[in-house]
């Protein structure tokens, strides 16, 4: 599927013969049942059903996983109306190539969501579900919820260390890195199109993440299909044409290093956000000094030289994380201390430009001075002689 264009909307609506072949069925079955709903062309589930029965009954196991594929395209991955199937996930289903358009859907739902701050997320949420858990921890703290927390309390009390951040399984070395006139990848959904910035999700990929990204590799790209007056759809579709990828030569050695300039960026992002971490985030890593090359005179002692520093690493490295945590609590208790007398120094502050607005207001009006006067119940210090 790498140099194919994926599902954009502006397909042709695929023939009977095609559909029917799919599916191991007539073509003049699925004419037949073919119908309209909500504006969109599909077949209902309940046609669907009823074929996948009989295929059950018939022991044809090929025809009976074709009508099966196509109910989980419809109903789990790609949903839209009930009962029914629409040609958008008719079309996905048969190009065999729904990534892009699943990842389009879940960025397009969940930036929608954000910011009508409210609603469902409208994608694939099982697929969603895994995605998350593959990168949080295997404790028990994160495997059981025995206090039944809400998942972004759970999410929001994550450290870096605590993150994992690189599966081998999913690293097949090459990364779609842009596509076209633009400079990160624009993704098609079904309903909309959303900007993917490959440049943050490096870290995925074992790759160091070294400085702050420079914004045009953050270029935004977002639109409705249905509210597209400046054609980005179209412009999106040409860009899939050309297609840039990147691999281990040029992305660099994997290292897993995280700088010190990305993290303070990550940090800024987050407090220009708001986003609800339940202790603020401090940097957590910085660029380590390159060692000096070492010399052996035998391969027996180079390999017992390589053991040693590999505990000697694992060794430090847990206590770094354990130091590391301790410091993010103890900063973030201080830092909520200062942000709590900061916020009463703000509110002091509006007091008494509200106690002086007032004041004003009063000796304005006639005999306002001594009537302001009389507002405090003790006596005023300037007639205390």
């Amino acid at each position: 599927m790498l140099d194919k264009v994926p599902f954009n909307g502006l397909e042709k609506t695929p023939k009977y013969s095609t559909i029917a072949t799919a599916l191991h069925l007539e073509t003049a079955e699925v004419q037949a049942n073919l119908t309209t709903k909500g504006k969109l062309l599909g077949l209902s589930t309940d046609f669907l059903y009823e074929k996948a029965a009989l295929f059950d009954e018939m022991r044809s196991a090929d025809a009976f996983d074709s009508i099966l594929a196509l109910l989980i395209y419809g109903l789990v991955l790609f949903p839209n109306l009930d009962n029914f199937v629409d040609i958008n996930a008719i079309h996905i289903f048969l190009s065999k190539n729904s990534v892009p358009t699943l990842l389009a859907d879940t960025y397009h739902s969940i930036h929608e969501r954000t910011l009508a701050s409210r609603g469902t997320v409208l994608c694939c949420a099982p697929l969603l579900y895994r995605w998350i858990v593959s990168h949080l921890p295997r404790s028990p703290r994160f495997t059981t919820n025995p206090e039944n927390l809400l998942w972004s309390q759970r999410l929001m009390s994550l450290t870096p260390a605590d993150v994992v951040w690189y599966n081998p399984a999913y690293d097949k070395g090459t990364i779609i890195d842009s596509c076209g006139e633009f400079h990160n990848v624009p993704l098609l959904g079904i309903r909309g199109g959303i900007s993917y910035n490959p440049t943050l999700a490096r870290r995925q990929f074992g790759y160091p993440m070294e400085n702050k990204p420079l914004n045009i590799y953050l270029e935004n790209v977002y639109y409705h299909n249905q509210k597209d007056g400046q054609g980005m759809r179209d412009q999106v579709v040409r860009a899939w044409h050309t297609i840039r990828r990147r691999d281990k030569g040029q992305l660099g050695r994997k290292t897993g290093i995280i700088h010190e300039s990305y993290t303070q960026w990550v940090i800024n992002r987050a407090i220009q956000i708001g986003m609800p971490y339940k202790l603020p985030r401090f940097l957590s890593a910085t660029t380590p000094a390159l060692p000096l090359p070492m010399t052996f005179d035998t391969k027996k002692e180079y390999q017992k030289r390589i053991t040693e520093l590999t505990h000697e690493s694992a060794m430090w490295k847990g206590k770094y994380q354990v130091a590391e945590r301790e410091n993010d609590t103890l900063r973030g208790q201080i830092e909520q201390r200062d942000h709590a007398n900061l916020k009463l120094r703000q509110q002091m502050i509006e007091r008494d430009s509200l106690l002086q607005e007032k004041d004003a207001i009063i000796d304005q009006m006639p005999g306002g001075n001594k009537r302001r006067m009389d507002l405090f119940d003790g006596p005023h210090s300037d007639f205390e002689d």
